[in-house]
Protein backbone atom coordinates (compact mmCIF):
# COMPACT_ATOMS: atom_id res chain seq x y z
CA UNK A 1 0.00 0.00 0.00
CA UNK A 2 1.02 3.48 -0.86
CA UNK A 3 1.96 6.08 2.20
CA UNK A 4 0.28 8.84 0.11
CA UNK A 5 -3.49 9.07 -0.08
CA UNK A 6 -5.06 9.96 -3.57
CA UNK A 7 -6.97 13.59 -3.67
CA UNK A 8 -10.14 11.65 -3.12
CA UNK A 9 -9.56 9.86 -0.74
CA UNK A 10 -8.76 13.03 1.35
CA UNK A 11 -12.20 14.55 0.46
CA UNK A 12 -14.21 11.49 1.31
CA UNK A 13 -12.52 11.19 4.87
CA UNK A 14 -12.77 14.57 5.37
CA UNK A 15 -16.57 14.53 4.75
CA UNK A 16 -17.33 10.99 6.15
CA UNK A 17 -14.60 9.89 8.94
CA UNK A 18 -14.40 11.13 12.65
CA UNK A 19 -10.57 11.31 12.03
CA UNK A 20 -8.85 11.25 15.32
CA UNK A 21 -11.78 11.14 17.56
CA UNK A 22 -13.02 7.25 16.21
CA UNK A 23 -16.51 8.62 17.02
CA UNK A 24 -18.72 11.70 16.14
CA UNK A 25 -17.39 14.98 17.21
CA UNK A 26 -20.26 17.34 17.88
CA UNK A 27 -19.00 19.91 16.43
CA UNK A 28 -18.72 18.31 13.38
CA UNK A 29 -21.95 16.52 11.47
CA UNK A 30 -20.53 13.54 9.47
CA UNK A 31 -21.54 12.71 6.14
CA UNK A 32 -23.88 9.51 7.27
CA UNK A 33 -23.48 6.50 4.21
CA UNK A 34 -26.82 7.58 2.45
CA UNK A 35 -25.99 11.12 2.75
CA UNK A 36 -22.41 10.53 0.93
CA UNK A 37 -23.65 7.66 -1.42
CA UNK A 38 -26.66 10.88 -2.57
CA UNK A 39 -23.44 13.49 -2.61
CA UNK A 40 -21.17 10.63 -4.75
CA UNK A 41 -24.26 10.53 -7.41
CA UNK A 42 -25.30 13.70 -8.19
CA UNK A 43 -20.77 14.47 -8.71
CA UNK A 44 -21.20 11.64 -10.78
CA UNK A 45 -24.37 13.62 -12.82
CA UNK A 46 -21.72 16.57 -12.90
CA UNK A 47 -18.78 14.95 -13.81
CA UNK A 48 -16.99 15.36 -11.18
CA UNK A 49 -15.28 13.52 -8.41
CA UNK A 50 -14.89 13.99 -4.67
CA UNK A 51 -11.46 15.78 -5.21
CA UNK A 52 -12.79 18.63 -6.58
CA UNK A 53 -14.55 19.30 -3.46
CA UNK A 54 -10.93 20.53 -2.72
CA UNK A 55 -9.99 22.51 -6.07
CA UNK A 56 -10.14 26.12 -6.95
CA UNK A 57 -13.59 25.81 -8.51
CA UNK A 58 -14.88 24.28 -4.99
CA UNK A 59 -17.06 26.94 -4.51
CA UNK A 60 -19.27 26.23 -7.48
CA UNK A 61 -19.22 22.88 -6.91
CA UNK A 62 -20.23 23.14 -2.96
CA UNK A 63 -23.26 26.09 -4.63
CA UNK A 64 -24.63 23.36 -7.12
CA UNK A 65 -24.87 20.70 -4.49
CA UNK A 66 -26.48 22.54 -2.08
CA UNK A 67 -30.01 20.71 -2.58
CA UNK A 68 -28.36 17.67 -1.80
CA UNK A 69 -26.14 18.39 1.31
CA UNK A 70 -25.87 22.16 2.58
CA UNK A 71 -22.21 23.98 1.40
CA UNK A 72 -21.65 25.26 4.52
CA UNK A 73 -21.97 21.70 6.11
CA UNK A 74 -19.88 20.64 3.77
CA UNK A 75 -17.44 23.36 3.87
CA UNK A 76 -16.87 22.87 7.63
CA UNK A 77 -16.07 19.28 6.95
CA UNK A 78 -13.85 20.06 4.54
CA UNK A 79 -12.25 22.48 6.29
CA UNK A 80 -10.91 20.25 8.97
CA UNK A 81 -7.46 19.83 7.13
CA UNK A 82 -4.68 20.06 10.10
CA UNK A 83 -6.95 17.14 11.62
CA UNK A 84 -6.98 14.83 8.84
CA UNK A 85 -3.22 15.28 8.81
CA UNK A 86 -2.68 14.63 12.25
CA UNK A 87 -5.03 11.20 11.29
CA UNK A 88 -2.50 10.01 8.53
CA UNK A 89 1.12 10.60 10.56
CA UNK A 90 -1.28 8.50 13.54
CA UNK A 91 -1.87 5.54 11.14
CA UNK A 92 1.46 5.53 9.38
CA UNK A 93 3.26 5.46 12.14
CA UNK A 94 0.98 2.74 13.37
CA UNK A 95 1.19 0.44 9.82
CA UNK A 96 -2.71 1.50 9.05
CA UNK A 97 -3.63 2.07 5.60
CA UNK A 98 -6.51 3.80 4.10
CA UNK A 99 -8.62 3.38 0.84
CA UNK A 100 -11.58 4.56 -0.99
CA UNK A 101 -13.93 3.52 -3.64
CA UNK A 102 -11.97 5.75 -5.95
CA UNK A 103 -8.80 3.74 -5.80
CA UNK A 104 -7.72 1.47 -7.94
CA UNK A 105 -6.44 -0.69 -5.00
CA UNK A 106 -9.96 -1.10 -3.75
CA UNK A 107 -11.27 -4.41 -3.90
CA UNK A 108 -13.44 -5.29 -7.13
CA UNK A 109 -15.61 -7.51 -5.03
CA UNK A 110 -16.86 -5.38 -2.95
CA UNK A 111 -17.44 -3.06 -6.03
CA UNK A 112 -18.89 -5.19 -8.09
CA UNK A 113 -21.05 -7.19 -5.26
CA UNK A 114 -22.32 -4.30 -3.39
CA UNK A 115 -22.08 -1.46 -5.91
CA UNK A 116 -23.21 1.82 -4.31
CA UNK A 117 -23.54 0.27 -0.92
CA UNK A 118 -19.90 -0.80 -0.85
CA UNK A 119 -17.89 0.97 2.07
CA UNK A 120 -17.05 4.05 1.04
CA UNK A 121 -13.42 3.93 3.02
CA UNK A 122 -11.68 0.70 4.31
CA UNK A 123 -8.91 1.01 6.46
CA UNK A 124 -6.41 -1.97 7.58
CA UNK A 125 -3.51 -3.53 8.27
CA UNK A 126 -0.94 -5.87 6.53
CA UNK A 127 -1.62 -6.91 2.98
CA UNK A 128 -4.83 -5.54 0.97
CA UNK A 129 -4.13 -7.91 -2.07
CA UNK A 130 -5.33 -10.82 0.11
CA UNK A 131 -8.73 -8.82 -0.10
CA UNK A 132 -9.02 -10.15 -3.56
CA UNK A 133 -8.64 -13.93 -2.91
CA UNK A 134 -11.84 -14.57 -2.42
CA UNK A 135 -12.22 -17.72 0.06
CA UNK A 136 -14.44 -19.30 2.86
CA UNK A 137 -16.57 -16.87 4.99
CA UNK A 138 -16.90 -18.67 8.50
CA UNK A 139 -19.23 -16.80 11.01
CA UNK A 140 -21.04 -17.61 14.08
CA UNK A 141 -21.70 -16.72 17.59
CA UNK A 142 -19.44 -15.37 19.89
CA UNK A 143 -20.38 -17.30 23.23
CA UNK A 144 -19.87 -21.05 22.35
CA UNK A 145 -18.47 -24.06 24.14
CA UNK A 146 -15.16 -25.63 23.62
CA UNK A 147 -16.04 -28.69 21.45
CA UNK A 148 -17.40 -26.04 18.92
CA UNK A 149 -14.28 -23.77 18.88
CA UNK A 150 -12.36 -26.87 18.32
CA UNK A 151 -14.80 -28.23 15.40
CA UNK A 152 -14.35 -24.76 14.00
CA UNK A 153 -10.50 -24.67 13.97
CA UNK A 154 -10.58 -27.65 11.85
CA UNK A 155 -12.69 -25.71 9.09
CA UNK A 156 -9.78 -22.91 9.35
CA UNK A 157 -7.09 -25.97 8.91
CA UNK A 158 -9.04 -27.15 6.08
CA UNK A 159 -9.60 -24.25 3.95
CA UNK A 160 -5.78 -23.81 4.59
CA UNK A 161 -4.62 -26.74 3.37
CA UNK A 162 -7.21 -26.41 0.40
CA UNK A 163 -4.86 -23.04 -0.14
CA UNK A 164 -8.07 -20.79 0.07
CA UNK A 165 -8.01 -17.52 2.38
CA UNK A 166 -10.58 -17.48 5.05
CA UNK A 167 -12.80 -14.56 5.64
CA UNK A 168 -14.04 -14.00 8.68
CA UNK A 169 -15.35 -11.07 11.71
CA UNK A 170 -12.47 -10.86 14.18
CA UNK A 171 -15.17 -11.17 16.88
CA UNK A 172 -14.31 -13.70 19.87
CA UNK A 173 -15.80 -17.18 19.60
CA UNK A 174 -16.74 -18.63 15.70
CA UNK A 175 -14.51 -16.16 14.19
CA UNK A 176 -11.69 -16.15 15.82
CA UNK A 177 -11.36 -19.80 16.30
CA UNK A 178 -11.69 -20.19 12.53
CA UNK A 179 -8.90 -18.04 12.34
CA UNK A 180 -6.67 -19.27 14.41
CA UNK A 181 -7.20 -22.69 12.58
CA UNK A 182 -6.00 -21.64 9.62
CA UNK A 183 -3.24 -19.08 10.59
CA UNK A 184 -1.95 -22.42 12.64
CA UNK A 185 -2.09 -24.33 9.49
CA UNK A 186 -0.07 -21.76 7.53
CA UNK A 187 -3.04 -20.07 5.55
CA UNK A 188 -4.32 -16.90 4.66
CA UNK A 189 -7.09 -15.00 6.38
CA UNK A 190 -8.96 -11.58 6.15
CA UNK A 191 -10.49 -10.40 9.61
CA UNK A 192 -13.28 -7.63 9.05
CA UNK A 193 -12.79 -5.70 12.16
CA UNK A 194 -16.20 -3.90 13.07
CA UNK A 195 -14.22 -1.80 15.47
CA UNK A 196 -11.17 -1.40 17.78
CA UNK A 197 -9.09 -2.47 14.42
CA UNK A 198 -5.84 0.04 15.57
CA UNK A 199 -6.04 -1.76 18.89
CA UNK A 200 -6.27 -5.24 16.41
CA UNK A 201 -3.36 -3.93 14.77
CA UNK A 202 -1.31 -3.06 17.35
CA UNK A 203 -2.14 -6.76 19.34
CA UNK A 204 1.97 -8.51 19.32
CA UNK A 205 0.40 -12.17 17.93
CA UNK A 206 -0.81 -10.21 15.24
CA UNK A 207 2.31 -8.27 14.08
CA UNK A 208 4.13 -11.19 12.51
CA UNK A 209 1.20 -12.64 10.57
CA UNK A 210 0.44 -8.96 9.07
CA UNK A 211 3.87 -8.22 8.48
CA UNK A 212 4.34 -11.84 6.77
CA UNK A 213 1.39 -10.97 4.82
CA UNK A 214 -0.64 -14.07 6.01
CA UNK A 215 -3.35 -11.54 7.69
CA UNK A 216 -5.24 -8.25 6.50
CA UNK A 217 -7.30 -6.77 8.91
CA UNK A 218 -9.95 -4.42 7.83
CA UNK A 219 -12.79 -2.53 8.89
CA UNK A 220 -15.29 0.39 7.13
CA UNK A 221 -14.91 2.19 10.59
CA UNK A 222 -12.32 4.48 11.65
CA UNK A 223 -9.10 2.94 13.74
CA UNK A 224 -10.44 4.07 17.16
CA UNK A 225 -14.20 3.40 16.48
CA UNK A 226 -15.44 0.96 19.38
CA UNK A 227 -18.31 -1.58 19.43
CA UNK A 228 -21.66 -0.69 17.71
CA UNK A 229 -24.06 -2.96 17.28
CA UNK A 230 -25.16 -1.28 13.84
CA UNK A 231 -21.52 -1.47 12.96
CA UNK A 232 -21.32 -5.06 13.77
CA UNK A 233 -24.71 -5.97 11.62
CA UNK A 234 -23.32 -3.97 8.74
CA UNK A 235 -20.05 -5.20 8.27
CA UNK A 236 -21.59 -8.86 7.87
CA UNK A 237 -22.30 -8.22 4.04
CA UNK A 238 -18.70 -6.82 3.69
CA UNK A 239 -17.76 -10.39 4.79
CA UNK A 240 -19.67 -12.32 2.28
CA UNK A 241 -19.24 -9.69 -0.85
CA UNK A 242 -15.30 -10.63 -0.13
CA UNK A 243 -15.62 -14.49 0.03
CA UNK A 244 -16.47 -17.33 -2.48
CA UNK A 245 -19.10 -19.40 -0.04
CA UNK A 246 -19.77 -18.80 3.50
CA UNK A 247 -20.20 -21.34 6.67
CA UNK A 248 -22.60 -20.65 9.55
CA UNK A 249 -21.44 -22.49 12.37
CA UNK A 250 -23.64 -21.23 15.16
CA UNK A 251 -26.16 -18.54 15.47
CA UNK A 252 -28.99 -17.02 17.86
CA UNK A 253 -32.61 -17.65 16.18
CA UNK A 254 -34.03 -14.38 15.00
CA UNK A 255 -31.42 -12.04 16.81
CA UNK A 256 -27.81 -11.29 17.04
CA UNK A 257 -25.56 -10.02 13.79
CA UNK A 258 -24.89 -13.67 12.69
CA UNK A 259 -28.89 -14.44 11.57
CA UNK A 260 -28.95 -10.88 10.72
CA UNK A 261 -26.36 -10.90 8.08
CA UNK A 262 -27.13 -14.70 6.85
CA UNK A 263 -30.87 -13.58 6.42
CA UNK A 264 -30.31 -11.07 4.58
CA UNK A 265 -27.69 -13.06 2.22
CA UNK A 266 -30.16 -15.51 2.12
CA UNK A 267 -33.30 -13.61 1.23
CA UNK A 268 -32.15 -10.41 -0.26
CA UNK A 269 -28.24 -9.90 -1.61
CA UNK A 270 -27.47 -13.63 -2.49
CA UNK A 271 -24.32 -13.67 -3.06
CA UNK A 272 -22.43 -16.47 -2.69
CA UNK A 273 -23.42 -20.08 -1.25
CA UNK A 274 -24.51 -20.12 2.13
CA UNK A 275 -24.13 -23.13 4.25
CA UNK A 276 -24.85 -24.52 7.85
CA UNK A 277 -23.88 -26.57 10.15
CA UNK A 278 -25.29 -29.78 10.71
CA UNK A 279 -23.37 -32.16 12.70
CA UNK A 280 -23.47 -32.23 16.28
CA UNK A 281 -26.57 -30.16 18.18
CA UNK A 282 -27.07 -27.40 15.30
CA UNK A 283 -29.73 -25.38 17.10
CA UNK A 284 -33.04 -24.09 15.59
CA UNK A 285 -31.66 -20.74 14.28
CA UNK A 286 -29.33 -23.33 12.15
CA UNK A 287 -32.34 -25.22 11.17
CA UNK A 288 -34.51 -22.18 10.62
CA UNK A 289 -31.50 -21.04 8.30
CA UNK A 290 -32.09 -23.98 5.83
CA UNK A 291 -35.55 -23.75 5.90
CA UNK A 292 -34.82 -20.20 3.82
CA UNK A 293 -32.27 -21.85 1.76
CA UNK A 294 -29.04 -22.38 3.26
CA UNK A 295 -27.55 -25.69 2.57
CA UNK A 296 -26.37 -28.53 4.79
CA UNK A 297 -22.80 -28.27 4.97
CA UNK A 298 -21.25 -31.56 3.68
CA UNK A 299 -18.10 -32.00 6.05
CA UNK A 300 -15.37 -31.72 3.04
CA UNK A 301 -12.33 -33.61 4.71
CA UNK A 302 -10.02 -33.10 2.05
CA UNK A 303 -8.44 -30.20 -0.03
CA UNK A 304 -10.71 -31.79 -3.06
CA UNK A 305 -13.76 -31.97 -1.08
CA UNK A 306 -13.63 -28.06 0.23
CA UNK A 307 -13.23 -27.06 -3.33
CA UNK A 308 -16.19 -28.97 -5.01
CA UNK A 309 -18.02 -27.48 -1.88
CA UNK A 310 -16.96 -23.94 -2.37
CA UNK A 311 -16.79 -23.80 -6.69
CA UNK A 312 -19.80 -26.32 -7.28
CA UNK A 313 -19.62 -25.13 -11.01
CA UNK A 314 -16.10 -27.00 -11.48
CA UNK A 315 -17.30 -29.68 -9.81
CA UNK A 316 -18.02 -32.20 -12.72
CA UNK A 317 -15.21 -33.63 -12.68
CA UNK A 318 -12.46 -30.54 -12.58
CA UNK A 319 -11.55 -30.28 -9.48
CA UNK A 320 -11.46 -34.26 -8.35
CA UNK A 321 -7.61 -35.04 -7.98
CA UNK A 322 -6.29 -31.57 -7.68
CA UNK A 323 -4.38 -30.31 -4.49
CA UNK A 324 -3.67 -26.94 -3.31
CA UNK A 325 -5.81 -24.92 -6.27
CA UNK A 326 -6.30 -21.96 -5.84
CA UNK A 327 -9.69 -20.12 -7.71
CA UNK A 328 -7.66 -18.97 -10.26
CA UNK A 329 -6.24 -21.81 -10.69
CA UNK A 330 -10.03 -23.63 -11.08
CA UNK A 331 -11.31 -21.29 -13.64
CA UNK A 332 -8.28 -21.83 -16.13
CA UNK A 333 -8.80 -25.21 -15.36
CA UNK A 334 -12.42 -25.14 -16.12
CA UNK A 335 -11.36 -23.27 -19.48
CA UNK A 336 -8.93 -25.49 -20.83
CA UNK A 337 -10.56 -28.42 -20.16
CA UNK A 338 -14.09 -28.14 -20.63
CA UNK A 339 -13.26 -29.52 -23.87
CA UNK A 340 -12.55 -33.12 -22.76
CA UNK A 341 -15.72 -33.34 -19.70
CA UNK A 342 -17.95 -36.01 -20.37
CA UNK A 343 -21.45 -34.19 -20.14
CA UNK A 344 -24.73 -36.25 -20.06
CA UNK A 345 -26.27 -34.07 -23.14
CA UNK A 346 -24.73 -31.20 -25.27
CA UNK A 347 -26.66 -28.33 -23.50
CA UNK A 348 -24.94 -29.18 -20.25
CA UNK A 349 -22.28 -28.96 -21.78
CA UNK A 350 -22.38 -25.72 -22.81
CA UNK A 351 -24.03 -24.42 -19.86
CA UNK A 352 -20.93 -25.72 -18.13
CA UNK A 353 -18.61 -23.54 -20.51
CA UNK A 354 -20.72 -20.81 -20.19
CA UNK A 355 -20.52 -21.13 -16.09
CA UNK A 356 -16.54 -20.94 -16.28
CA UNK A 357 -16.25 -18.34 -19.10
CA UNK A 358 -18.81 -16.14 -16.46
CA UNK A 359 -15.90 -16.91 -13.27
CA UNK A 360 -12.92 -15.44 -15.81
CA UNK A 361 -15.03 -12.32 -17.39
CA UNK A 362 -16.19 -11.16 -14.27
CA UNK A 363 -13.05 -10.56 -12.49
CA UNK A 364 -11.56 -9.15 -15.88
CA UNK A 365 -9.03 -6.56 -14.71
CA UNK A 366 -8.92 -4.36 -18.36
CA UNK A 367 -11.17 -3.56 -20.81
CA UNK A 368 -10.94 -6.09 -24.21
CA UNK A 369 -12.76 -6.28 -27.32
CA UNK A 370 -14.75 -9.04 -28.57
CA UNK A 371 -12.06 -10.51 -31.07
CA UNK A 372 -9.96 -10.66 -27.91
CA UNK A 373 -11.75 -12.40 -25.40
CA UNK A 374 -13.22 -14.88 -28.61
CA UNK A 375 -9.45 -15.63 -28.22
CA UNK A 376 -8.64 -15.83 -25.04
CA UNK A 377 -11.82 -18.51 -24.35
CA UNK A 378 -10.85 -20.33 -27.23
CA UNK A 379 -14.36 -19.96 -28.67
CA UNK A 380 -15.73 -18.43 -32.02
CA UNK A 381 -16.87 -14.60 -32.21
CA UNK A 382 -20.47 -15.07 -32.66
CA UNK A 383 -20.28 -17.40 -29.23
CA UNK A 384 -18.21 -15.06 -27.44
CA UNK A 385 -20.80 -12.41 -28.22
CA UNK A 386 -23.83 -13.53 -27.48
CA UNK A 387 -22.29 -14.20 -23.65
CA UNK A 388 -21.41 -11.31 -24.03
CA UNK A 389 -24.50 -10.09 -24.94
CA UNK A 390 -25.71 -12.16 -21.64
CA UNK A 391 -23.57 -10.70 -18.98
CA UNK A 392 -24.17 -7.24 -19.71
CA UNK A 393 -27.74 -7.56 -19.36
CA UNK A 394 -27.05 -9.40 -16.06
CA UNK A 395 -24.85 -6.30 -15.01
CA UNK A 396 -21.72 -8.77 -14.66
CA UNK A 397 -19.94 -6.80 -17.67
CA UNK A 398 -19.77 -3.19 -19.17
CA UNK A 399 -19.68 -2.07 -22.72
CA UNK A 400 -17.74 0.59 -23.69
CA UNK A 401 -17.74 2.63 -26.96
CA UNK A 402 -15.23 3.84 -29.71
CA UNK A 403 -14.12 1.41 -29.99
CA UNK A 404 -16.03 -1.31 -28.45
CA UNK A 405 -14.69 -3.34 -25.65
CA UNK A 406 -16.06 -5.06 -22.32
CA UNK A 407 -14.79 -4.73 -18.34
CA UNK A 408 -16.10 -6.16 -15.26
CA UNK A 409 -18.50 -3.85 -14.01
CA UNK A 410 -16.64 -3.97 -10.81
CA UNK A 411 -13.98 -1.95 -12.02
CA UNK A 412 -15.17 1.13 -13.40
CA UNK A 413 -13.04 4.41 -13.99
CA UNK A 414 -14.95 6.65 -11.47
CA UNK A 415 -17.08 4.65 -8.58
CA UNK A 416 -16.81 6.57 -5.46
Amino acid sequence: MTDTLSSNTQAILLLTAPLMSGRRDASFELLTPGEYKRLARFLRELHREPADLLGLDAGAILEQSRHVVASERLKSLLDRGFLLSQAIERWHSRAIWVMSRADSSYPGRLKARLKDDAPALLYGCGDASLLELGGLAVVGSRNVDDELVAYTEGIGRIVARANQALVSGGARGIDQAAMRGALEAGGRVCGIMADSLERAAMNREHRDLLMDGRLVLASPWDPLAGFNVGNAMQRNKVIYALSDAALIVSSDLEKGGTWAGAVEQLEKLRLVPVYVRINGTSGGALEALRRKGAMPWPEPATSEELLMTMFPEAADGLVAGVTQMSLSAVRESALTASSNVVAPDPADSEEHRFRAARAVLESMETARSEEQIAAELNVSKDQAKLWLQQLVEEGVLEKLTRPVRYRASGKPMRLF
